[in-house]
């Protein structure tokens, strides 16, 4: 095995710890469970799941050393993703007013893969991931053993266990959701999830490179 179980436990305990803060990350899955329920919420969750993957990969890849080198790229790729955030909680705020019925609970077609993509896009341009792994894994590294191996663990560990972190909040929120039917108390709903959107692009303009 390329990593050893008490590293692998002690990497465990570090990553949940940082994981079950929530960040912009985890209140963008929140905002969208609150406007579009379950079902929809899980489809964000995948798409974290492989923004995470795609963030550490290209941690490993070199470009997190480049982004805790660089000013300019740390700052510009976080006003991205700052920005992607705020388009998406006007646009929440603006939808139209619905009630919870069985038509209403029926997304558009296409809609999962919408939500999906735009949680992707919210992990990938949250720079302050790919920084963080690059800072936190060598941490663990034993310079006795293959660093890819060891990496690999590491990276497939870190999105199980961030995907699981992300799915408790989602389902958590939506049940939240599914308590309530009457359009305007919904419409409420949605626009805290929208308020959720906007805050997590505000919060994720607080990410600093690492010193």
């Amino acid at each position: 095995m390329p990593v050893t179980m008490p590293t692998l436990a002690a990497f465990s305990l570090a990553s949940l710890i940082l994981l079950i803060i929530p960040g912009p990350t985890i209140i963008m899955v929140i905002g969208q469970a609150l406007a579009h329920g379950k079902r929809i919420a899980l489809s964000s969750v995948l798409g974290v799941g492989l923004g995470d993957f795609a963030a550490a990969s290209l941690s490993l890849a070199g470009v997190g050393a480049l982004l805790a080198a660089s000013a300019t790229a740390f700052t510009v790729l976080k006003w991205l993703g700052a920005a992607y955030l705020v388009y998406l909680g006007i646009k929440l705020w603006r939808a139209p007013e619905r009630g919870l019925s069985a038509a209403a609970l029926e997304a558009p077609e296409g809609r999962p893969l919408t939500i999906f993509r735009e949680a992707f896009l919210v992990t990938l341009l949250n720079p302050k991931g790919i920084v963080f792994f690059v800072a936190f894994v060598p941490q663990f590294i034993a310079p006795d053993r293959s660093y890819v191996g060891q990496a690999a663990v590491f990276v497939i560990l870190f999105v199980v266990l961030g995907m699981a972190n992300a799915a408790l909040y989602a389902l958590s929120a939506a049940k939240l959701r599914s308590v309530f039917s009457a359009p305007k108390v919904l419409k409420r709903l949605e626009r805290t999830g929208a308020a959720c959107l906007v805050s997590a692009g505000l919060l994720s303009l607080a990410a600093r490179r690492p010193a």
